[in-house]
């Protein structure tokens, strides 16, 4: 039985050398990103007259990266997103006054409400930061890529340097 084994053998050695041993090895490999590889973008976006979910949901996607060709899911490879007019963002149905947030002081009978209306008035970027902080990781990762979130109530923002890029959110999809 060995001379039947011989010309099999030399025909496995010469097909292993012509294909893969001459095939480009680099091009199969996956790239993941860290912290040095990443590129990082400034992205404005205007919260005028949109859904509070989905566009805390597009914004949650930016700030992961999730957008990006070398996306990595344990390193923050997300864009800095500017968001601004937070104060004009909307609620479907009756969730502006239906809906409510809680929080507690950590003193007995601490427990404190609000609702949507009460939270733009006080805290205007509040309703749209908690909404994103929901969609994010939890942990530290999720922690660091809240950070790069920028909420501001007006028009104005103290970002001008970097240059933000205006994206349209209805565009994204």
């Amino acid at each position: 039985m060995s001379y039947l084994c011989a010309p099999f053998a030399r025909f496995c050695t010469r097909f292993y050398e012509k294909t893969v041993l001459k095939m480009n090895t680099l091009t199969y490999r996956t790239i993941s990103a860290n912290k040095a590889t990443v590129n990082k973008k400034w992205v404005l976006v205007d919260a005028e007259n949109q859904n509070l979910g989905r566009l805390a949901s597009e914004i949650a996607s930016l700030l992961r990266g999730k957008h990006k060709t070398n996306f990595t899911p344990h390193v923050d490879c997300g864009d800095n997103v500017v968001v601004i007019n937070a104060e004009k963002v909307r609620l479907t149905g009756k969730k502006m006054h239906d809906k409510v947030y809680v929080r507690h002081t950590g003193y007995p009978g601490g427990q404190r409400f609000a609702t949507p209306v009460e939270m733009l008035k006080r805290k205007p970027g509040f309703v749209l930061e908690h909404a994103v902080k929901g969609m994010l990781p939890k942990g530290i990762l999720g922690r660091q890529m809240f950070r790069n979130l920028h909420v501001y109530a007006g028009s104005e923002h103290p970002h001008q340097a970097q240059n933000p890029t205006l994206i349209n959110v209805k565009d994204l999809k």
